[in-house]
């Protein structure tokens, strides 16, 4: 692969106004709606084409379920455990508090409001 692996990621929804609120309150953005024009609903989290990373989206579709699944998305941060400490103020929970990957830098295991565990990645 010339490019990295992963250029989208999608976290299915059961309560897109819940979903959305925890996301924005743990991680401080805000999440824009994308028109699909598809029968589903989707709050796309802030991006930009010229920065290293995938962006991706929270979507609420008839058939597919929230949590469960076998993917796990890391989120950036510049230090996971300032968003850490947002999450269970945020409705969610920690499954695996922030600990050392060695010259990896650090990470931290959630669960959203929704079921769908995620991660948190940082270099401090």
């Amino acid at each position: 692969m010339a490019n990295n692996p992963v250029g989208w990621f999608e976290i299915y929804v059961q309560d897109t106004v819940r979903a959305k609120k925890f996301y924005e309150s743990v991680f401080q953005v805000k999440l824009e709606k994308l028109e699909s024009g598809l029968d589903l609903e989707m709050w796309s989290f802030p991006s930009s084409m010229d920065s290293f990373g995938a962006s991706g989206a929270l979507v609420k579709m008839k058939g597919f379920p929230s949590g469960g699944n076998s993917t796990l998305v890391y989120f950036s941060c510049a230090d996971c455990a300032v968003e850490l400490g947002r999450v269970v103020k945020s409705g969610g929970s920690i499954q695996k508090d922030k600990f050392s990957i060695g010259q990896y830098g650090f990470i931290a295991l959630c669960i959203d409001t929704e079921g769908n565990i995620f991660g948190m990645h940082s270099l401090k």
